[in-house]
């Protein structure tokens, strides 16, 4: 009898005693590929590294009416709304120097300017979580995820976001700009995650809006979701070859395992 070579076309795909079948069929062979689940919370995953700007928080409307008043504030020419959130989830200071053309003094110029006027713009409420997200990051934590956050916002302004969405019991890790040596799209913040939680790159998923998230991930050897509804386009995704794409963040349930829970 020949051997049976890879196959891949899967027809059925089932729970079974804390694992996945996945069963296909040629040539009136059957083959069998078992995904195993994790066995503490029977979750595809142990843990969700999470983006915030544009996935947790919809942060968009605060970020780019503050970055076109510091281009207006300092003189130097305005950028419209799309060309500025393309920029988000940059490292502040970069979020400039790749806007447009200036020297590292104006850089550092601009990233203080845009600190003090977002401290003025960002008022109680100004910042809304996305829908369903709140209610989906509670679920994973219940059924045994770590939950954390990977964002090129500082630490400060993600805790005190995440204390006014009354998150802050559900995700008790959290890395922010400073907390690495290099940003994203750097692998920095995911290699510091799973080291400091004693996870492997196949324990974790990092989900994200823009093509810097997929880009961390996936140099840290970690599947990666897009989300669509952020600042990032659905086409960038793609190109950046996410494992995952999904329209609603309440999607994730399904990735992770949780879906009928």
């Amino acid at each position: 009898m020949p051997p049976l070579k890879a196959f891949q076309a899967p027809s059925l795909r089932e729970g079974w005693g804390g694992c996945q079948v996945v069963v296909g069929r040629m040539l009136g062979w059957f083959v069998v590929e078992v995904e195993f689940l994790n066995m503490a919370n029977n979750t595809l995953f142990k843990s969700v590294i999470l983006d915030f700007d544009g996935t947790i928080g919809d942060t968009r409307g605060l970020i780019v009416r503050t970055m076109q008043q510091t281009l207006a504030e300092v003189g130097l020419p305005q950028r419209s709304d799309d060309e500025c959130a393309a920029m988000i989830g940059l490292p502040l200071k970069q979020t400039f120097t790749e806007l447009m053309p200036m020297d590292d003094t104006t850089g550092t110029l601009c990233e203080a300017t845009y600190r003090r006027i977002f401290e003025v713009n960002n008022r109680p409420g100004a910042v809304s979580p996305f829908p369903g997200v709140c209610d989906t990051i509670r679920r994973m934590h219940r059924a045994g995820l770590l939950v954390t956050i990977a964002s090129s916002r500082f630490r400060a302004s993600l805790m005190a976001f995440l204390e006014e969405m009354e998150l802050v019991p559900y995700v008790p890790y959290v890395l922010g700009a400073g907390d690495v040596e290099h940003a994203k799209p750097a692998p920095d913040m995911v290699l510091k995650t799973l080291a400091d939680n004693g996870l492997r790159a196949e324990d974790a998923v990092v989900v994200g809006d823009t093509v810097f998230d997929i880009r961390m991930a996936h140099a840290a050897g970690v599947k990666a979701v897009g989300v669509t509804y952020g600042n990032g386009l659905r086409e960038d995704l793609e190109q950046e070859r996410a494992e995952w794409i999904i329209d609603d963040f309440r999607e994730l349930e399904g990735i992770v395992g949780i879906g009928d829970k």
